[in-house]
């Protein structure tokens, strides 16, 4: 079992990272738009000095790679090690083979940075990485409760002004820019899923009927919190249930059918795993 979920988690990063690099060579290496981390920085050297991109890259990520196994664990830094050589190969081997299929700024920034994210956020999903910045917003998000693409967004903004100067365009550095935000995105969603489910949380004064009603019409779990008021002081048990988008408008009728002052919270619950919903795999 554990073996099939290594050799699942490798071929998840392969495919993630080939993605990356078919994306790259498509949209973003041709037209000069650096979109950030270490793949910006090769992108420039490119260019500049007519350097390979994917070895380039490599030669900037064995520190990362260092730093991976000390940080991240044993695990981590190999599937990094997987990542960051399956990108470099696949983004000079296939170099010569895919078609860029055009040369609008805007069109490379949107589609190279819808692209990216698929490929990076399949990679980050496997438990993998393909090095260079995207593994230091890794650490970060680790370390602290930032999301991997707000981390990547603050870390790659040096490196596109950066190319922005080197390249002497400032509207390429905008451009990079579009395609950062729009690979972040990306990425967050393919780690998290798309907001297919609302959680409610609902303080109201008469906390055992509305979960009654919701369990007996609706179906749906729910669970108390114990929660105090700051000004009353006053104990109070909370509702908190997770329910289908569709769900949301059977939810506050019935809320405000049982206690018309009831206050209510309603927000996006990504990838609801469990009864009633997905599960894990």
């Amino acid at each position: 079992m554990v073996k099939r979920k290594w050799l699942r988690d490798y071929l998840g990063i392969m495919l993630g990272t080939v993605i990356t690099a078919v994306a790259l060579n498509m949209f973003l290496i041709p037209n000069k738009v650096a979109a950030g981390g270490i793949s910006g920085l090769a992108t420039v050297l490119h260019h500049t000095f007519g350097l390979p991109v994917g070895m380039t890259m490599l030669a900037f990520d064995i520190p990362m790679l260092l730093l991976s196994v000390k940080i991240l664990g044993t695990r981590f830094g190999m599937n990094t090690l997987l990542g960051a050589g399956i990108l470099a190969v696949s983004i000079d081997l296939s170099a010569p083979f895919v078609p860029v299929l055009t040369h609008d700024l805007l069109l490379n920034s949107l589609y190279g940075g819808i692209l990216a994210g698929v490929g990076m956020g399949i990679v980050f999903k496997f438990k993998g990485t393909t090095a260079g910045t995207d593994l230091a917003a890794a650490i970060i998000h680790k370390l602290t409760k930032i999301s991997i693409g707000q981390a990547l967004l603050g870390v790659d903004f040096f490196v596109i002004a950066t190319a922005g100067l080197v390249f002497g365009s400032a509207e390429l550095s905008l451009y990079g820019l579009i395609s950062l935000f729009v690979t972040t995105q990306i990425i967050d969603l393919v780690q998290e899923g798309s907001s297919n489910a609302k959680a409610f949380f609902i303080m109201s004064k008469s906390p055992e009927k509305v979960s009654e009603a919701i369990m007996t019409e609706l179906g749906r779990g729910v669970t108390y919190l114990s929660g105090r008021g700051a000004y009353t002081h006053a104990n109070r048990e909370v509702v908190f249930c997770v329910v289908s988008t569709r769900e949301v408008s059977a939810v506050k009728d019935l809320v405000y059918r049982i206690d018309c002052q009831a206050f209510v919270i309603v927000t996006d619950a990504h990838e609801v795993l469990g009864e009633g919903f997905t599960t894990h795999r």
